[in-house]
């Protein structure tokens, strides 16, 4: 019977001083040397490093931490209060439809758990998109902060969408809403909505304005970017029946805001007056927008033009969607 050495009794004191089984503690060891080679300066430096990785792994926060990290990180970058809103609406409706995601730790979540999460709360291509970008930009928090090690959205693959042809108002439908807006609330609206069908502002946009904006006398409009909803500037030419529209409007202090106290629901208001109900007759929230660049394109037949005025970073979306001349009465509606 071989004999134990005094080294390899000395070996299994120190195994047993772990605590652990000895026969485990040999095989963790055995293995440990099989993945390096045998060489027991690699094992040390395997185990430390795993060790980092551990602690690594073990430093996270939940879904609902990193959410709120997030939201806090973009109050103090100046994001608008409208963007704030929609932020926590989206991930509240994250963790309402997928129970137990409040809870969950950011760094062992994966691409297919992301993408689940999205699929559960959004049923359209256009509120997946985007839920993935507020998603993504938790996730970007997170990683920043060291609570993962990567993005996981990243990899969620974004739903195609297909982009729909929007009509334009016809010119029954523009005489009746404009002669709504002068009369509506003592046409304290009236600047605004022209503004709207004549320029192409977005009604977010439109209310951040004030008269400083707007120069009668040169016919141009002066979209800064704490005014537009992309955060870019953009000059817009007035067209002349905006201008003459304008011109004869009372003169208004410059830091005045165009529109009146209560724009949103004004503006609804205004709608139906004119004739739009929800269910019986629709309105699309782009439509003047659509209008505005329809007649734009046909008086001029200039897409980097029109792409300029509208605030977009290329004309593929007006290619696709926006313009639509099917409609068009009066080609002369807003330079005649």
């Amino acid at each position: 019977m071989k004999m134990i050495t005094e080294k390899e009794t000395a070996a299994l004191e120190v195994l047993k001083s772990t605590g652990s089984d000895v026969l485990e503690a040999a095989l963790v060891a055995k293995e440990a040397l099989g993945q390096c080679r045998g060489r027991v300066g690699r094992v040390r430096q395997c185990l430390a490093l795993g060790r980092e990785e551990l602690r690594a792994r073990e430093r996270t926060v939940s879904f609902a931490h990193a959410v709120e990290a997030a939201l806090e990180e973009r109050e103090t970058k100046g994001l608008r209060r409208r963007s704030i809103i929609d932020f926590r609406y989206l991930c509240k409706r994250l963790m309402r439809c997928n129970e137990g995601l409040a809870q969950r730790r950011v760094r062992g979540m994966k691409p297919a758990d992301c993408e689940a999460c999205l699929r559960a709360a959004f049923d359209t291509p256009q509120q997946f998109r985007k839920a993935r970008a507020v998603l993504s930009g938790v996730f970007s928090t997170a990683r920043r902060r060291g609570w993962c090690g990567e993005n996981p959205v990243a990899s969620v693959a974004l739903p195609r969408v297909r982009e729909q042809p929007v009509g334009i108002l016809r010119r029954e439908e523009i005489d009746t809403l404009l002669n709504t807006a002068a009369t509506y609330d003592g046409g304290s609206c009236r600047a605004a909505v022209a503004l709207m069908l004549y320029a192409g502002i977005r009604p977010g946009e439109v209310a951040r304005l004030t008269w400083a904006a707007l120069d009668t006398r040169h016919g141009s409009i002066s979209i800064l970017p704490q005014h537009s909803k992309t955060g870019g500037a953009r000059r817009i030419e007035m067209c002349p029946a905006l201008l003459r529209l304008l011109r004869a409007l009372p003169d208004r202090p410059a830091d005045t805001p165009i529109c009146p106290a209560g724009w949103l629901r004004r503006w609804a208001d205004l709608r139906r007056a004119a004739g739009w109900h929800p269910g019986t007759r629709p309105w699309h929230q782009d439509i003047l927008r659509h209008t505005f660049a329809t007649y734009h394109l046909h008086r001029f037949r200039d897409y980097s033009r029109l792409q300029w005025a509208m605030g977009h970073r290329d004309s593929a979306l007006l290619r696709t969607r926006y313009v639509d001349e099917r409609d068009i009465a009066s080609p002369d509606l807003l330079w005649g």
